[in-house]
């Protein structure tokens, strides 16, 4: 009998965190969202320019639209760089990536929670098509 009664407290238990989680999940909704001054086509306009000054697409044979999925820090830097998807020299196009995207001097104004600055997600589609033709 002690041993039901252990288990059921245990299972109770369980189910009372289970539901504490979920709400705190469902508390933790962004106010604002992160933006780059002039907004995500400026940002865009900036990371390539420094992809043109200091790598060599060539080198990667990189032709099309791509994902990048980066974090924007409490303090408004960007960080944490994937890019999809893969290329041939995957690592070292990635590494190359992520030096334009140090090189971006301007910092992005944080997503907001509550007025509290916190860490969030970006994702901004680049198309590498154009870079190729002659306009």
């Amino acid at each position: 009998m002690k041993k039901y009664f252990f288990v059921l407290i245990l299972l109770i238990g369980f189910k009372s965190f289970a539901q504490e989680s979920q709400v705190e999940s469902e508390n933790s909704v962004i106010t604002q969202e992160a933006e780059f001054p002039g907004g995500d086509k400026a940002f865009s306009q900036e990371l390539h320019k420094m992809i043109h000054a200091y790598i060599d697409l060539n080198q990667y044979g990189v032709n099309g639209a791509f994902t990048f999925i980066f974090d924007i820090d409490k303090n408004g830097n960007a960080g944490n760089l994937k890019v999809l998807p893969k290329v041939k020299n995957s690592e070292m196009f990635i590494d190359d990536m992520k030096f334009a995207l140090k090189k971006v001097k301007k910092k992005w104004k944080p997503a907001m929670k509550d007025g509290v600055p916190v860490i969030s997600k970006k994702i901004i589609k680049i198309n590498f098509v154009t870079d190729f033709t002659d306009g």
